[in-house]
């Protein structure tokens, strides 16, 4: 069963091959990374970790069981009990609930290991897959924002009402990924600069 991992140093290659493999389905949905992204990757993955070291963001890689990446789900800017949630999946793990399982251990996890209270996350409008998850997760739409010239919508997630009041208690609390039908054909994002796809907004 796949399993979502906190980024280490010995992801780099399989990310990076994942990254390379959805290169162009990623790039479908939101601006390409641009070469210098891929010759660049080594130094970039390093950066990350140790950005990841302040404590305020965290990054996440969904593993197969042949050590490779389906997914990366993160959230940035945790500060003052919240963070915005950012993910993209790979195209062959596409209806098979991976987006969806994803996120809800990404959220698990900021509520019971990193001690956060909230997330938000944006998408574009005509991105019904990405809507779809976060409405089922529990995520609901609280303003309008624009992303990439395109009209989109803001999402808000209170993990207190989600998960309990007993950070022990959360009801997502498997630490594997379950699959099941999932209409997400990639995925939801937010300023993550390391993973966001289908038409979120991405930070460099």
């Amino acid at each position: 069963m796949p399993e979502l991992q906190r980024l280490r140093p010995d992801h780099a290659p399989a990310l990076l091959a994942f990254e390379r493999e959805n290169r162009a389905y990623f790039a479908a949905s939101v601006p390409d990374r641009g070469d210098a992204f891929f010759d660049e990757f080594e130094d970039r993955h390093r950066a990350l970790l140790d950005e990841q070291e302040t404590g305020t963001i965290h990054f996440h890689v969904l593993v197969g069981e042949g050590g490779e990446v389906l997914g990366r789900f993160n959230l940035v800017d945790a500060v003052d009990g919240g963070a915005e949630l950012g993910y993209r999946v790979a195209e062959r793990a596409t209806g098979r609930g991976v987006a969806t399982a994803g996120v809800r251990e990404v959220c698990r996890l900021a509520w019971q290991e990193y001690g956060l209270t909230r997330l938000t996350a944006v998408t574009t409008l005509d991105n019904e897959g990405s809507r779809a998850v976060l409405g089922r997760v529990g995520f609901g739409a609280v303003g309008s924002v624009t992303l990439d010239g395109k009209p989109g919508a803001s999402y808000e997630l209170d993990l207190g009402v989600s998960y309990g009041a007993d950070p022990g208690a959360s009801s997502g609390s498997d630490p594997g990924v379950s699959f099941g039908s999932d209409p997400d054909p990639g995925v939801s994002s937010g300023s993550d600069p390391g993973a966001s796809s289908g038409s979120g907004r991405e930070v460099p």
